[in-house]
């Protein structure tokens, strides 16, 4: 005659859907380079606006 028993526990019941966690936060690397991207970008569309008004557009 076994001395002790074993009890089953159920887990725990989820309350709120899984798809609902918050977002990490976003590492230093990315942030870093999100900012050169963003300053690249704003610089060539710079440089796309200072044609003379009597060039055209290349396409």
């Amino acid at each position: 005659m076994p001395a002790f028993t074993f009890e089953k526990i159920s887990p725990p019941v989820r309350r709120a859907p899984a798809a609902a966690t918050p977002k990490k936060p976003r590492g230093l690397i990315s942030q870093m380079l999100n900012r050169f991207a963003e300053r690249r970008a704003r610089r060539a569309l710079q440089g796309e606006r200072k044609l003379r008004p009597d060039e055209k557009p290349a396409e």
